[in-house]
């Protein structure tokens, strides 16, 4: 069956009496082109996929076609009947109900991949996207590339270059971690049911080690997190009232790192940021 075909899809939800959710992010993909972009991006290279939710399987179909194995995590149990329709000819899939959020990722990559660092794929909803991104960063999985359909702004925004309106903490979290790069957009008529939006599909490659050397993450993600908390405030105004700094005593040590405290946060690059996370580590 071609479960790129609008037709296909909504006889397969016609049968099985399912009704879209908008709050789930269930739009589906009809473009085996931007399929093949999302396979080809991920270098599965017969190696292990994690896909975070499968929908109708549109994008599991795919990827399975390149992995040894696809594990989707798949939130709405309505989708079990379906699945098991869609993908009944894909040996290498199983697929597990369960809140990506409240799953133990390291645990269930250990128990289904073993040592193997995997590529992960998603189409993510836009209210669950930063959230997502977060965790799979932030908890170190063993993975080598997030590939992920998302809203064009928010991949625009995580992909940001400094001094744009779109960068900003997220933006700086993915660069730490990663290497961004929008592969393709995917506009809004080429998904059943179609939003109201524009899509992208982001690849970030997961880096072996941050891209900058920090003294202190926690720091540093605070420092990051402080300088955007209030965009129209200087980094003066802005760090000074995170740290619990004197604006004097401030003001001095940002200028010893080549930094002039009128500046914004949107100004500085990440190396910026890890020189001012240093200096402030050190000082408090």
């Amino acid at each position: 069956m071609d479960l790129t075909s609008p037709k296909t899809i909504r006889q397969i939800a016609s049968d099985f009496g399912f009704t879209f959710k908008k709050g789930l992010g269930q739009n589906f993909l009809t473009s085996k082109a931007v399929l093949e972009e999302i396979a080809e991006a991920a270098e599965i290279d017969n190696g292990g996929v994690l896909e975070i939710g499968p929908g109708f399987g549109v994008l599991t179909k795919e990827l399975s076609a390149h992995a040894k194995k696809v594990v989707s995590i798949e939130i709405d149990e309505r989708l079990n009947d379906v699945l098991e329709y869609t993908l009944s000819e894909c040996e290498n899939v199983k697929i597990i109900n369960a809140d990506v959020m409240k799953t133990n990722l390291r645990q269930l990559i250990s128990d289904e991949f073993g040592n193997e660092r995997i590529s992960v794929a998603a189409n993510l909803p836009y209210y669950i996207t930063t959230p997502i991104i977060t965790m799979l960063l932030e908890e170190k999985l063993p993975v080598k590339n997030i590939v992920i359909m998302i809203q064009k702004e928010v991949a625009e925004r995580l992909n940001a270059e400094p001094g744009t309106k779109d960068y900003g903490a997220v933006t700086l979290l993915c660069r730490y971690y990663t290497e961004p790069e929008i592969v393709t957009s995917v506009p809004a008529g080429l998904f059943v049911p179609p939003p109201k939006v524009d899509s992208a599909v982001l690849k970030l490659k997961v880096l072996d080690k941050p891209s900058v050397n920090v003294k202190d993450e926690k720091t540093f993600f605070k420092t990051v997190k402080a300088a955007f908390s209030q965009r129209r405030k200087t980094l003066l105004n802005c760090l000074s009232s995170a740290f619990s700094i004197p604006k004097p005593q401030l003001t001095e040590l940002m200028e010893s790192a080549g930094i002039q405290p009128g500046r914004r946060g949107e100004t500085l690059s990440i190396e910026e940021f890890a020189l001012l996370a240093d200096m402030l580590f050190s000082s408090v």
